[in-house]
């Protein structure tokens, strides 16, 4: 019988009675170091201890870029939340790393998500994580909460860190073997953290599949891009979609408030004392209000902000102002913000509100907007809700999308502002919109009669000897005295019907 087993994660043999207690620990090992291969005669060698190891031979080793860590935070120091470690031990840190929450009473927002009542909550508190997307928008604390959940589940399950933009299928088929043996040998769970699954094509994302239905694997995505689109059915159904909102001012003020603990500096509400070592109140206000919700980019900011000031001066609005240039607004020209304002656009448009019109017109067109795309959406509305309540809004829309055509940006800019404003103070009319509809419903729900003799158009003696064309008559003082709709809609009107 043999008296030694070999480590499923790092290939080395041991003793049985140490080997339990050897992989509940070689994880971490594994993320520090290089693993290598062993020459195939290596395997059928004598398994003793003392001289398989001797005999083990490095060849060409080989570095996955998937696994970041196991049940820890990859290779940066472990500080303390909010004021750990000294400085020289955090050198070349980000403070974003350094202020990432470690628990749930430390994870700042998303109280929909993971507020006292949620659902995400109360099965974390059981240590029971089902498989989860986890959709938002950039900083709004996705990685974070999959370290929340990594330092949950500490020792009960292995946590793996991945991301799209660096891995492969072959790199989460090895983690899936080494689940495999944890599952069969320490019955431990792998829950795989996949960091902008979205990039994974469809096909990739396959791999995936049968590893989470067989429990294997419990799987956490993270993505920007709206699931619906990005990934494939069979995985959204294996998963329980998180919707994750940008942070509010409020959440942002907080979070940078434990970064200001962290540099020593207080936080100062007067505006007429300029203490050093201090920052304003109306310069916090103004960087929580500029990153337009993402967590990462303010934290950032204030990083910069603070090591860049001289001395133990205040910082002021002013220099908050020149680190925190807006040189973007968030905007996916393909993705859901591209359509979120196109609807905002018609519906203030719709609703006469020329104002809020107006607004989302310049988000779009900061946004880096195609201009053409918005005039096509206002030729649209000019004649969708505006129709024959002013006749001159389809030929000022048509002209405007014509302009844009013709000039570009970002001169045409002034040409879709005065035909926004134009079709929104105009008066609205339904009419010819929902008289259209009532057309489309009798065509669907209604047989499809043949058009009357008389209205069709003759052109051979064959056709006339048919009846075509006869009893019709080009006298315009008597055509109107004829009837154009065939006898099984007699008496229809589709107006009144709208």
């Amino acid at each position: 019988m043999d008296k030694y087993a070999e480590c499923p994660l790092c290939c080395e043999t041991f003793s049985k009675s140490i080997i339990e207690s050897h992989a509940s620990t070689c994880g971490l090992q594994q993320a520090q170091k290089k693993p290598t291969k062993r020459n195939i005669s290596d395997i059928f060698k004598s398994p003793s201890h003392e001289s398989h190891n001797k005999k083990m031979k490095t060849t060409e080793t080989v570095f996955s870029p998937a696994v970041a860590a196991v049940n820890e935070r990859p290779a940066v120091p472990v500080v303390a939340a909010v004021g750990g470690g000294s400085k020289g031990d955090r050198a070349g840190v980000p403070l974003a790393e350094i202020l990432r929450p470690k628990d749930l009473s430390s994870y700042v927002g998303q109280e929909n998500v993971v507020g006292e009542d949620s659902q995400l909550r109360r099965l974390l508190q059981a240590d029971n994580v089902p498989s989860l997307i986890l959709w938002g928008p950039p900083g709004c604390g996705k990685t974070s909460l999959a370290n929340v959940i990594s330092n949950k589940l500490k020792g009960k399950s292995r946590f793996v860190k991945m991301s799209a933009c660096t891995c492969g299928v072959a790199e989460v088929r090895e983690v899936v073997k080494q689940a495999k043996n944890e599952l069969s040998m320490l019955k431990r769970r792998t829950i795989l953290f996949m960091d902008e699954v979205h990039r994974f094509n469809k096909g990739q994302q396959d791999a995936f599949l049968p590893h989470i239905e067989s429990g294997v694997i419990t799987f956490i995505g993270a993505t920007t891009e709206n699931p619906s689109f990005s990934l494939n059915a069979a995985l959204l159904s294996r998963c329980q979609v998180v919707v994750l909102e940008k942070l509010s001012p409020a959440s942002l003020f907080l979070i940078l408030q434990r970064g200001l603990q962290d540099y020593g500096v207080h936080l100062e509400e007067d505006q007429d004392h300029n203490e050093n070592g201090t920052i304003s109140g109306e310069a916090m206000r103004y960087l929580t209000n500029i990153v337009d919700g993402d967590a990462r980019s303010a934290i950032n900011t204030l990083q910069l902000v603070m090591d860049s000031r001289e001395g133990e001066s205040q910082i002021n609005l002013q220099h908050v102002k020149e680190a925190a240039k807006r040189s973007h607004v968030l905007y996916d020209r393909s993705g859901d913000e591209h359509y979120f304002m196109a609807s905002a656009l018609q519906k203030s448009i719709r609703g006469s509100d020329d104002n809020a019109a107006l607004y989302w017109l310049g988000r779009m067109l900061k946004g880096g907007e195609d201009p053409t795309f918005i005039a096509r959406r206002l030729v649209r509305c000019a004649s969708e809700d505006i129709g024959l309540g002013d006749p001159t809004a389809l030929p000022l829309a048509v002209a405007a999308f014509q302009g844009c055509q013709l000039i570009g940006k970002p001169e045409c800019d002034v040409l879709l502002a005065q035909a926004t404003v134009h079709l929104a103070r105009a008066k609205k009319s339904h009419e010819v919109y929902k008289a259209l509809a009532a057309v489309y419903q009798s065509i669907d729900q209604g047989v499809l009669p043949p058009v009357p003799l008389h209205l069709r158009n003759s052109t051979s003696k064959m056709t006339r000897e048919l009846g075509w064309g006869k009893g019709y008559t080009h006298n315009l003082n008597e055509v109107k005295n004829l009837t154009y709709l065939p006898p099984e809609l007699k008496g229809s009107n589709f107006f009144k019907t709208s």
